[in-house]
This record gives C-alpha cells, structure tokens and sequence, in this order.
C-alpha cells in the first residue's frame, strides 16, 4: 500500500536523507500510477512545502518515469534528480517546488506559442560534422544524409507563402554539409529565413561561396555554449569552441546578422554571465542570444522530458517525413506525416491536436454527484 511518511504533514521538516540527498518531505507510492492517486499523494505533500524545497518520490510503477517529468513540467515544478534503484525499479525522484527563486531567475530562454502556419522548420540534412553527445536529431558525420531535396523545398515555400507563412528555419545536422544549401535557401526567398550552423566548415572552398552568395538579409544562428573552452569543447568536442568564435566573427565580418544560441544540461548564471559578457564584446545584440535546455531526446540521456502534451508545436519537415518540432524528430510519436507535402495537411493535423487538447483543457472536471 501507497505510504506518505509523516514528514509530509510538518510545515518545515529537516531534512530527509535518500539515494538522492536530502529532501525536505517524501512520498512513497508503491506501485500506485499517477493516474489512480500517486498525483494526490504528491500534491498534498507538495501544499506543505515552500518554494524551491524538494520533495523526494520513491516509486515502483515503471509508467512513473515518463508521467511524473510531464506532470512537473505542466504545473511548473522541476524534477531535478532521478535515482533507479534498479533496471527494473523502483525509481527516487526530487522535485523542486516551483515558485522559488530558481525559477524567477532561471537562464534558460522563454518563449511564446507561435500560431500555427507562422513558422516551419526544415531539416536541410543530418550529417554532422559533429557528434554533440546531447543531439536531438542524432547527427554525427556517420549519420545517414536524408538530404532534402530542393526542388520538394521549392513546392514547399510556395505553398508555406501562399498560406501566409512568415519565418523557415534550416537546421541539421549541420546544413553547410548540404552541397546545394543555397538552392535551399534561396528557395524560401521573401521569407524570413535563418539557418542553423556550428560555424566550423564554411570558411573556405565551396561551403565559403555559398556562404558569400547568401543574401545578407539571411540570419545565421551559431552555436556557443561557453565563455571559454571547458564546456563547449566537452560538449561538441576538442577545437570546436575557437573554431566556432572564429566562424562567428567571418559571418560578421561579411555582413550577416548573427545570432548565438548556447545549449545547457543545468541551470548555470554565472557561466552565462560569463558567456553574455564575451557576447558583448563580440558586439552580439541581446536579443540575438537564446539559452536553452537539453531536451531528453536522441543522443541525450537526461535533459527536459517534451511530450505532445507539453511541447508547443513548431511544424518541423525532413526528407522523409513531417514532426511536431524540431527537438523531436527522432520520437516516433511525434512525427505527424511521412513525407513533407502537402503542408496544408501538416498544419491541419497540427491544428486538429491542439483544438482537442484545449478542448480537454477547458472542459473541467465532470461533476458526478451521489447525494
């Protein structure tokens, strides 16, 4: 039977060591899933904690893993630890009680729904020249190509265009490995278009025309996850950050808008500080500067766990299919077509999802009277 030990009921309890640390309450569920009761559980416990104080989880139910991550991430609280007793369980959890001031001042960069038909992501590639080992999309040089064809891009932007889109992001992979990139991107002409790079390989031979060829109203968004080499170099690899900086400053140098975005497993102001103070130097506007978490998806074995219930949609196409966003596209669940086109069929599945799950939003509970 589900047991919640007494700490819960004590507005400031010490704190109580597990395989995780020290918590401040703990719940035990047993084998109760969060749907018959586990979440009532952990709610009462959670009213009796403040802000920024965990609570610890113990669970035997494997479903546990993948439901409670989504619950903390809906209601805003943050599972900040997990510990498998075994490969089979039972499984600890932390969670932070959101509100604290960890959340206030998180580094992390937010955002807002963008209405479907706005925005498309197009995956130009999945080759790397790279093997960051948090990859959502799994790329590495050993990667297979699934290039994207330029002449599906071009029946693409002209339907994207005349349905009112604005804004294509091309991404990878990284897309100078792509031989007919600017085919593709000249393709999107009119739109708003920026392409995701990790500003290595396009300093010389043909990658370097193709980059000189781009019109300067093409944004170049370039990634730097650090203020020096330490954590970048860890995390994309040895020589990577230099080479980086100096892609950063040749797309500068020749005109482009550049835009920075650092890629972070944990909360880290004072790095970031670091990294905005180098930025400023670098003479990066603000507002060209996104931090962003690791999502748990394909290379990366921790990070934000993202679902079709707590990610906002951001319509994603590859060679070989459609997606609900661009951190996703190597979840079978999220993928929403097998090929690209029709667009207009992309968004209306999209839109159709959201439609029922604000429906189920608004709905409320039933009410089920027995006197």
């Amino acid at each position: 039977m589900a047991t919640v030990t007494a700490m819960v009921e004590r507005k400031h309890p010490d704190p109580a060591p597990t395989p995780l640390g020290e918590v401040q309450a703990l719940v035990d569920g047993g084998d109760m899933d969060c749907g018959s009761g586990l979440l009532l559980l952990i709610t009462r416990a959670m009213r009796r904690l403040e802000p920024g104080q965990l609570l610890g989880v113990r669970s035997a139910e494997a479903s546990v893993v993948t439901d409670l991550p989504a619950w903390a991430d809906l209601v805003g609280h943050d599972v900040v630890a997990e510990v498998a007793e075994s490969a089979t369980g039972p499984w600890w959890f932390a969670v932070s009680k959101a509100g604290g001031s960890a959340e206030a001042v998180t580094v992390f960069t937010r955002g807002e729904r963008t209405p479907v038909g706005r925005r498309l992501w197009l995956y130009t590639n999945f080759d790397c020249n790279l093997a960051c080992g948090y990859c959502c999309a799994e790329s590495s040089p050993k990667a297979a190509a699934r290039r994207f064809d330029p002449a599906v891009a071009t029946a693409v932007f002209e339907e994207f265009a005349a349905q009112d889109g604005r804004e294509v992001f091309f991404t990878g992979g990284e897309p100078f490995m792509h031989p007919q990139l600017g085919a593709l991107i000249a393709a999107a002409a009119g739109l708003e278009r920026t392409v995701l790079t990790n500003g290595m390989i396009f300093a010389r031979g043909t990658r370097r025309e193709t980059l000189e060829k781009l019109d300067r109203d093409v944004v170049l968004q370039i990634s730097l996850d650090s203020a020096t080499p330490e954590l970048h170099d860890r995390q994309r690899g040895a020589g990577s950050w230099t080479r980086a900086l100096d892609g950063i400053s040749l797309a500068r140098s020749l005109g482009f808008r550049v835009r920075v975005a650092a890629t972070l497993y944990d909360e880290d102001p004072q790095g970031v500080d670091a990294l905005n103070r180098r930025l400023d130097d670098a003479g990066i506007a603000a507002a060209d500067r996104i931090i962003r978490p690791v999502a748990h998806e394909g290379f990366a074995d921790q990070g934000v766990h993202v679902s079709l219930d707590t990610l906002e949609p951001e319509p994603t196409l590859t060679a070989d299919g459609a997606w609900w966003h661009p951190v996703a596209v190597t979840d079978p669940h999220l993928r929403i077509a097998d090929a690209p086109l029709p667009l207009a069929e992309v968004f209306g599945v999209v839109r159709d999802t959201l439609a029922v799950q604000d429906a189920a939003a608004r709905s409320g509970r039933e009410v089920f009277r027995c006197a």
